[in-house]
């Protein structure tokens, strides 16, 4: 797959707030990517200056291989759909979908073929003679997607699109929008900062954080092997453990903590001494009613939670922290105020480089004030 737009080192500055730092980003045709992320961490900023709506303060952005820093929006062969719906209430549907056409000056046949064929697409028929107030939310997103697609974009770009309809519709809409980008085959560039969203519709995720852009993979990707402590406690749940390695033995790393002694694999890149971080997702948790080797925590059953299909149970280890596990629901678990031990298997750990090392030489080396 080639790729069809490209940011290479793009920055952008409002002030003194630097919102994009040193962006490198290279999206696939035909590829479903989001850019995943809380609020202000950029996202929306990188989608805007694709777009053309924003220039970045230096760098480059490309759209099928040619630089469109010059272009103005309606120049790129880019749409966007926001998440406001943007539709003229004075206009019925049918004239709300074909308007980018009238624009282009496309003849009145062709128009009323493809405004057919956007319709059908978003299961819309027979509501073209009906204005926006008409519809409910979910049908208004559907024609500001018909309107955005209609103009045959080879990239369309989606600024929380889903952000203002409820729960439901919005589960709804997600499939719906995938089945029609699996149909069309057009590239999407989609923002939000909602996590299942994100995993339940893309091919790959771009997690940003302070303008940077921490971990870019594929959902399993991003969740299994989170880059980043950011990114292994905004995707899902999990228990992170500070510590330093106190020893590796054939790729397994022996990690002394606060609570005593944990372990994980290592994929080679990590030192003895070396401060690091150390998630373990709830599901991946086990508990003992006696240590395991390589391990040294130990923890009382404070509490469960029962969601369904699971039942969350909570430990609270010996220093005050709490750890979660997740078991399905009619497991037989140990009760509560039961002394237990907490282990999982060294594979089902991910260690994570952190720059606490850097943090506690620099605490360490700092002159004190006389």
């Amino acid at each position: 797959m080639t790729d069809i737009v490209e940011l290479k080192k793009v920055n952008k500055v409002f002030g003194t707030n630097h919102v994009v730092s040193d962006l490198d980003l290279s999206v696939k045709e035909g590829e479903f990517l989001t850019l995943l992320g809380s609020s202000g961490c950029g996202k929306t900023t990188t989608l805007r200056m694709v777009a053309g709506f924003e220039e970045p303060t230096s760098g480059s952005i490309m759209v099928e291989g040619e630089a469109v820093g010059n272009k103005e929006p309606f120049e790129r062969n880019v749409n966007t759909v926001f998440q406001s719906y943007a539709l003229f209430p004075h206009m019925t549907i049918y004239d709300n979908i074909a308007y980018g056409l009238k624009m282009k000056k496309v003849k009145k046949s062709d128009i009323a073929q493809r405004v057919g064929e956007m319709l059908e697409m978003v299961q819309l028929q027979g509501y073209e003679n009906r204005y926006p107030t008409q519809l409910s939310g979910g049908q208004k997103q559907r024609v500001a997607i018909a309107r955005a697609l209609i103009n045959r974009p080879r990239v369309l770009l989606l600024d929380e699109p889903l952000g203002a309809l409820d729960m439901k519709l919005r589960k709804q809409m997600q499939l719906e929008l995938k089945r029609l980008q699996k149909k069309l085959n057009i590239t999407f560039i989609y923002v939000t900062h909602d996590q299942e969203e994100a995993m339940t519709m893309s091919d790959r995720i771009g997690i940003m954080h302070d303008g940077i852009l921490d971990q870019l993979g594929t959902p399993s990707e991003i969740y299994e092997h989170p880059a980043t402590r950011f990114v292994a406690t905004f995707i899902g749940e999990t228990n992170i453990f500070d510590g330093a390695i106190h020893r590796i033995d054939k790729s397994i790393a022996s990690v002394d903590i606060e609570n005593g002694l944990i372990s994980g694999q290592s994929d080679g890149s990590f030192d003895v001494g070396e401060y690091i971080a150390v998630s373990v997702r709830p599901e991946k948790m086990k508990l003992s009613k006696a240590p395991v080797e390589g391990f040294s925590l130990e923890g009382v059953v404070k509490d469960f939670i029962y969601i369904g299909s699971v039942m969350k149970c909570i430990v609270a280890l010996q220093n005050g922290n709490e750890i979660r596990m997740e078991r399905l629901a009619g497991e037989v678990l140990p009760g509560i105020g039961e002394k237990v031990y907490p282990y999982w298997d060294a594979q089902s750990a991910v260690l994570i480089h952190t720059k606490a090392d850097t943090v506690f030489k620099t605490i360490e080396n700092a002159p004190l004030a006389v």
